[in-house]
């Protein structure tokens, strides 16, 4: 069985003197699917960041086998040229991955992601939904060995988000890490196969997605 690609160990974050994450140890394995899940301001956001190289911890040590261009990040701002066609924004996106120009991988991103009818529209007229969409596709596109996603269902209708959970399953079965956080715990369960759940700055639970009940969560915003 292959090593983490990332180790937290005793990892806190503090901004200011507020505590934000406090002693969290994790590790994040190839082919699988990790569900970040637990109430507002339990450090969700922040322990994507840490985990993607983006924020340093307070104290601890987030030690990464991973390149910067091994890790696809989708966080709350889509990434998108408005002005670029769907087709142009991902070709640009190629180029500066590194990647050779390659039409035929466009377009089957935009495939993957439902949007070859729009491929040569402009991105500034797409809806939030489809802009997530595109946002995906450009991380799809450069196969990262590591791919996290921040409520990455935010502004998609059910077929979108049900095509999002059919890609985030090929992704880790075809040998990628996923780590994703969701406030859509119930639906996003059978996607994933490990559940990290944090409360009041801590890891609460860490375990298989089928031994965690959504009712804990119940009462409490997690979005």
């Amino acid at each position: 069985m292959a090593g983490p690609l990332v180790r937290l160990r005793r990892v806190s974050r503090f901004f200011g003197e507020r505590p934000v994450l406090r002693a969290i140890d994790l590790d994040i394995a190839p082919r699988g699917v990790t569900l970040v899940v637990g109430p507002n301001g339990a450090g969700k956001s922040t322990l994507l960041r840490i985990v993607a190289g983006l924020m340093p911890p307070s104290e601890g040590e987030a030690l990464s086998e991973l390149s910067p261009g091994e890790i696809g990040y989708v966080g709350h701002k889509t990434l998108i040229y408005p002005k670029l066609t769907a087709r142009a924004n991902l070709a640009f996106w190629q180029s500066l991955a590194g990647l050779p120009r390659d039409p035929a991988a466009v377009d089957a991103a935009l495939a993957r992601v439902g949007l070859s009818r729009f491929a040569d529209e402009e991105a500034g007229v797409f809806s939030r939904g489809m802009s997530q969409r595109l946002s995906l596709a450009r991380v799809f596109l450069t196969s990262p060995r590591l791919l996290l996603l921040d409520e990455p269902a935010s502004g998609l209708d059910p077929s979108s988000a049900d095509m999002l959970r059919r890609a985030i399953r090929e992704t880790a079965d075809a040998g990628a890490a996923v780590v994703w956080v969701s406030h859509f715990v119930a639906v996003d369960l059978p996607a994933s196969d490990r559940v990290v759940c944090l409360r009041q700055k801590r890891i609460a639970y860490d375990g298989p997605a089928e031994g965690f009940d959504p009712a804990e969560l119940a009462g409490e915003a997690v979005c």
